[in-house]
């Protein structure tokens, strides 16, 4: 028999029903309850076989969170108003309480306490559906509750072995100082920090009209003046898994390889309107938007420059792997294989670019993205350029746990830029207002300590440091010896490369008052150390003197990136002396090569000489061949032949020339027009 006919013989009818307060007794005798609970279960068995009868509401495996969302949401809807309306105000909770301890019965809860019976069928249907709801897993782990969703995700994730997604991922207590968070890869959740989200949304609102569908992201935000997003031709393939660590690269489709050879054909040209040409039939080809971009700043175009590098950033999110992870920490990608080369480049600039813009907050979750994609070999050299971020946006908790994690294995403290960079961390968290007194005075006696290390290992910084930031030395620290001008000229070329980028890059940090009193006072207190010859001093030295003779290929490819004129032109002559391409600067000598450019045939361009290639630069339209020549043994035969054409051709082409100039005779003394005041 169905519920509502059973509710009809009760003379009841869906939601209808009157609560008799006069009935409900705190305290029932022994059998009265026997009785009750009886009928209880009488009428709970036959609404539950009615209801199993018509869906089985129980799944046996979890194989989809989606599915358990439905169900609960179902179940949700199910309830009747007059379940509803029977809660007592004294017992009404939210779903998270109740379902906290699904498992667990409290012994003060076997009635609800208050409980009469015609409530007492509903109150058994509603402990069925809580029964219900509890899903054991594979392997005997038993389901979270419903409405738990972080949870459910957190067992899935356990269960398939998989990292997904979320904010929330990492398996460790402690999250690692590499972590990244997609909320803060948007900089509009950075500005809308600073200026409040009226300031940055505006009155803008989207148009409905001709509004092109675009895939969410979150790298990038689409825009509705993009051209009209295709398949470029890239996807993305897992490589292998080992350790919990994913390997993937980028693969190039037939006709994208063909698209990459006419765009090196026409970066050889030296002429800007070819990649134009070619982005106008190929919207989102990687490497042109690379390169046009550099040619748009060049010119002061940054707008611009930016957006080609955002079309970029979404051509590649477009086509990334479903298990490739931006915040995980555990997908990696080879730098040796130049289809992966781009990918880096295009978060590379538009780090530079969010850094300019004001965001370092965000610029420094990209920094974290680009060295977590090849933590070991670091092609990039981020950890140049982590440390000014992290002090920028005022992460310095996070830079001296990465100090501290990454020290012993990379020795961070023999790069310039973490031993300045810590001290001026230090000294930042003593100047905070909400720091004890006795944690102040320890802050500032450690950042003095470590300031006064780094003068004496790196002294060559102190000067250039000042004249960035226009500061007049005392003549005590300028003819002394230590900071003079020989210990930069004796720096090896490794430090100095290394110390130019410092200084060229953080002397904005320096400038403010406290700061530069603060290095005042550590430099005095490193001269009466030098000067007592204390042993640190000759320890150090000898250590520049061993270290620091050649810089790896990824330090110079970090220089050029950065631009920063005092870091280039401390360069070495065996990478300046090479063309530097800015769709793939400095490539590795082991490249992994997947295709290669087929050779290209230049016809007549060899036989050529000087004075044929002059007289096609004035003349573009002279060619002294007919028609492009078959190199056989006939050709050799008939070369002085057309030698003879070849030089009647360029006397024709000179007759031509000359016969086409035309002088302008200066003007004559006795020109009546002629004004007075012209040569004045």
């Amino acid at each position: 028999m169905s519920t509502r006919a059973l509710r009809r013989l009760k003379g009841k009818q869906r939601g209808q029903e009157a609560l008799d307060l006069g009935n409900l007794t705190l305290g029932d005798s022994p059998e009265e309850q026997a009785a009750g609970e009886e009928e209880q279960l009488d009428t709970a068995n036959s609404k539950a076989s009615t209801r199993k009868a018509k869906k089985n509401k129980a799944p046996k495996n979890v194989s989809n969170i989606y599915e358990l969302i439905g169900d609960a949401d179902n179940e949700a809807e199910n309830i009747s108003p007059d379940e509803e309306a029977e809660k007592p105000d004294g017992n009404k909770t939210s779903g998270t309480e109740k379902n906290d301890n699904p498992g667990i019965k409290k012994p003060d809860q076997k009635q609800d306490d208050v409980s009469t019976k015609p409530l007492s069928g509903d109150r058994v249907k509603k402990k069925k559906k809580k029964k219900k709801t509890k899903v054991t897993l594979e392997g005997g782990q038993e389901a979270v509750p419903d409405d738990n969703i972080d949870l459910l995700l957190e067992n899935l994730d356990q269960t398939n072995g998989l990292s997904l997604q979320n904010e929330d991922c990492g398996g460790s207590d402690r999250r690692s100082v590499l972590h990244v968070e997609h909320r803060n890869l948007n900089p509009e959740t950075e500005l809308k920090r600073y200026f409040g989200a009226r300031a940055v949304q505006g009155d803008q609102r989207p148009r409905q009209r001709n509004r092109q569908y675009h895939r969410s992201t979150w790298m990038t935000s689409p825009k509705d003046s993009w051209p009209r997003f295709s398949r470029p031709g890239i996807s993305m393939t897992l490589l292998q898994s080992k350790d919990g660590i994913q390997f993937f690269t980028f693969e190039h489709g037939r006709d994208y390889q063909q698209v990459q050879f006419k765009f090196l054909d026409a970066v050889e040209s030296m002429d800007p309107n070819n990649i134009v040409a070619l982005l106008q039939l190929n919207p989102y080809h990687i490497d042109s938007l690379l390169q046009l971009s550099d040619v748009c700043r060049i010119q002061e175009d940054q707008e611009m420059a930016r957006d080609l590098i955002e079309r970029a950033m979404y051509s590649f999110e477009c086509a990334f792997h479903p298990l490739f992870s931006l915040t995980s920490g555990t997908s990696r990608l080879d730098y040796l294989r130049p289809e992966n080369r781009a990918f880096y480049l295009a978060l590379y600039k538009h780090m530079m670019f969010l850094e300019k813009r004001g965001c370092p907050r965000t610029a420094l979750e990209y920094c974290k993205l680009i060295l977590s994609l090849d933590p070991d070999s670091d092609p990039l050299c981020m950890l140049l350029f982590i440390d000014f971020l992290m002090l920028r946006s005022r992460e310095y908790h996070s830079l001296l746990q990465l100090h501290q994690d990454w020290e012993e294995h990379r020795n961070l403290s023999q790069l310039p830029n973490f031993a300045f960079s810590t001290a001026l961390c230090h000294f930042h968290l003593s100047q905070q207002e909400d720091v004890d007194p006795e944690e102040s005075d320890k802050e500032r006696h450690k950042a003095d300590q470590l300031l006064q290390n780094a003068l004496i290992m790196f002294p060559g910084v102190l000067i250039p440091l000042l004249d960035l930031c226009t500061v007049q030395p005392d003549p005590t620290v300028t003819s002394h010896a230590f900071f003079g001008p020989k210990s930069q000229i004796g720096q090896p070329p490794a430090l100095a490369e290394l110390t130019a980028l410092y200084v060229g890059r953080t002397h904005t940090l320096w400038r403010e008052a406290a700061v530069m009193l603060w290095l005042e006072e550590s430099v005095k207190e490193v001269l009466r150390r030098v000067d007592a010859k204390d042993p640190l001093v000759e320890d150090c030295q000898n250590k520049r003197k061993q270290r620091y003779q050649s810089a790896p290929r990824n330090i110079h490819r970090h220089v050029l990136l950065s631009e920063i004129k005092e870091a280039t032109s401390s360069l070495p002559l065996e990478v300046t002396s090479q063309p530097v391409m800015g769709f793939d600067p400095l490539p590795p000598l082991d490249s992994v090569m997947s295709y290669t450019r087929p050779e290209r045939q230049h016809v007549g361009a060899t036989n050529e000489s000087t004075l044929s290639l002059f007289f096609r630069s004035l003349l573009p339209n002279f060619n002294f061949q007919g028609g492009p020549r078959q190199e056989d043994d006939m050709e050799v035969a008939r070369a002085g032949q057309e030698l003879n054409q070849e030089v009647n051709r360029l006397m024709v082409a000179m007759r031509d020339m000359l016969a086409n100039i035309r002088f302008q005779e200066p003007p004559r003394e006795d020109n009546p027009y002629r004004d007075e005041e012209e040569w004045d």
